[in-house]
């Protein structure tokens, strides 16, 4: 079956696609100048020796990305999707480890939180992520962009329910750590000790009622009483660089 293909743009997004032996890049158009900067900064790596690459001006590349008002920097790239992962296969592979964290995205929509969150995840050494696949933006420019060439760090599991899906990872012996302004108490003094899901809901209204019963754990972030609250992504980064940070001691 032929896989789908879909544009990506900016210099780290379009660099690390083509880093990753995993992803198939089809095509690069870009710039003089990119073409230069990427020779530059990747002199012992010989990037587009293998890839068809079309030049452009900037205003060819300017109206491929007019839809989403982002800065291609010079770059754009047709790639396929990558392979898609099994959460039950990556566990049976990890089976022996027991100090696994990863990410439950319930209704996280805006491309640019997610992306930050990939990010974020790739950052601080988070095993994996999972998001529910009608609503995850799997080709948005916007997400690759604000990832700034994570996507290609992290594994990223695609569900039908968030919900089955908990049920399934508590069956594999991983706690889920729900985070709501309403938590019990702060996850700072929560212990983060074996398999962890952090579970994360919607920008607007929070995790479902559904949701929260498959949580073990409703946590909070404690901040100044006169702000609501952090935005999704600021949030997740603080807690993944708390958890990353008990795991190296």
């Amino acid at each position: 079956m032929k896989k789908t293909t879909f544009l990506i743009a900016g210099k780290h997004p379009v660099t690390e696609a083509i880093k990753n032996p995993k992803r198939n890049v089809l095509k690069v158009l870009l710039t003089e100048d990119s073409k230069k900067t990427i020779n530059k900064e990747n002199q012992d790596k010989e990037l587009l020796k293998n890839i068809k690459i079309y030049y452009k001006t900037k205003k060819e590349l300017d109206r491929l990305c007019s839809k989403e008002q982002i800065s291609h920097q010079g770059l754009i790239a047709e790639v396929e999707h990558l392979d898609e992962i099994k959460i039950k296969d990556f566990l049976e592979l990890n089976e022996k480890k027991n100090n696994l964290t990863f990410v439950a995205l319930e209704e996280v929509t805006d491309p640019r939180n997610i992306g930050s969150i990939i990010r974020s995840a790739a950052a601080f050494n988070i095993d994996g992520i999972i998001v529910k696949e009608r609503s995850f933006p799997s080709e948005s420019k916007i997400l690759f962009k604000s990832a700034s060439g994570c996507v290609e760090h992290i594994n990223i599991f695609e569900v039908s329910n968030i919900s089955t899906t908990l049920k399934y990872m508590k069956s594999k012996n991983f706690w889920v750590c729900g985070f709501d302004n309403k938590g019990e108490k702060d996850f700072t003094e929560h212990d983060w000790n074996g398999r962890n899901v952090l579970l994360f809901g919607s920008e607007g209204y929070g995790l479902k009622y559904q949701t929260l019963k498959n949580s073990d754990f409703l946590l909070k972030i404690n901040i100044n009483k006169r702000v609501e609250s952090l935005n999704i992504s600021n949030s997740a980064s603080l807690v993944f660089h708390y958890i990353n940070k008990l795991k190296k001691k």
